[in-house]
């Protein structure tokens, strides 16, 4: 198995960040290579199973990817959420690509978070650079704090 680790401080309190984070439909917003979620009546808890789509093909982070489901546009799969620590940890797999997916939070000053992520999965199906862009992507999305 490959693991790749990636950390980042936002510019937002914990709270918006696990907010933002526990949003089924925020995933594809900042995941790369979804393109959609479905989340189960459980939502963000152990056990929940939700459907997610991946991107349209011309998605331009296909370099991301070595060969399977998120390769391939449109295509339907599985996500399961491991573990859920609320305000602190979410962990979940995406089932038919062998992905799974560990985000820590903590408070690193005033209205900033440090985000950690892990991404472990077999050798291939991700690049180096995949839990990095990830939380750059997030970066971009979850800035409430003040920067001044």
């Amino acid at each position: 198995m490959a693991r790749y680790t990636a950390e980042r401080t936002l510019l937002a309190p914990v709270e918006d960040v696990w907010a933002f984070l526990v949003e089924p439909y925020h995933l594809a917003d900042w995941w790369p290579g979804l393109g959609g979620v479905q989340p189960d009546r459980r939502g963000v808890a152990p056990g929940a199973r939700w459907t997610i789509q991946t991107s349209r093909g011309d998605e331009p982070l296909r370099p991301l990817f070595g060969p399977g489901m998120l390769k391939r546009p449109n295509a339907a799969g599985t996500l399961l959420v491991l573990d859920v620590v609320r305000g602190r940890r979410l962990s979940f797999q995406l089932v038919n690509e062998d992905i799974t997916a560990e985000i820590e939070l903590s408070s690193a000053e005033e209205n900033r978070t440090t985000v950690s992520l892990v991404v472990e999965a077999t050798w291939g199906r991700v690049r180096r650079s995949y839990a990095t862009e990830a939380l750059r992507r997030l970066y971009d999305l979850v800035q409430t704090g003040d920067e001044g």
